[in-house]
């Protein structure tokens, strides 16, 4: 299985069944900091599993451009992922339904500047691929035993378009 993925806009709906769309969209929750500031709460499905706790890491990624080529995707059956850009570019994010354990077919999404994601558990995703300079990001997720990775490269690589 192989061909072209065209890429969509990353929205709350959309991404719903791979994860959470992290970004202060809409009104704050709630006003703290004597009115100075609006919190937008609880907005991310983190989970560390029974024997993990939560990790912070920052990740410097090279940046890609579209069209981008999709030959590696992985996930992480212990743990979430949250990625959080530490600048005010898009990044890509692909995803990709589990089918019987293998990846089925991939989504391409493109964040706007200021969102960032959460993949739950065992989500399939690409690589982190920031689409400008600097590729940093705030890594939110699970540190703990055990091997928290699993790769599958497909036969095939994808194309993913703009």
């Amino acid at each position: 299985m192989s061909g072209e993925i065209r890429t969509e806009p990353l929205t709350r709906e959309a991404f719903a069944p791979f994860g959470d769309v992290i970004e202060a969209a809409g009104a704050p929750d709630k006003i703290i900091n004597a009115g100075l500031c609006g919190r937008h709460h609880d907005l991310a499905r983190l989970d560390f599993g029974d024997e993990g706790r939560a990790g912070i890491s920052v990740f410097d990624a090279e940046p890609r451009a579209l069209p981008y080529t999709l030959d590696l995707v992985e996930r992480h059956p212990d743990g979430s992922q949250a990625f959080l850009p530490l600048s005010l570019a898009s990044f890509l994010v692909i995803v990709a339904p589990d089918e019987n354990g293998v990846p089925g077919r991939p989504r391409a999404f493109v964040t706007t500047p200021g969102q960032g994601v959460n993949l739950l558990r065992n989500t399939w995703h690409g690589v982190l691929t920031p689409l400008a300079a600097p590729g940093l990001f705030a890594v939110v997720d699970r540190i703990g035993p055990g091997a928290n990775l699993e790769e599958h490269r497909f036969s095939v690589p994808w194309h993913v378009t703009g």
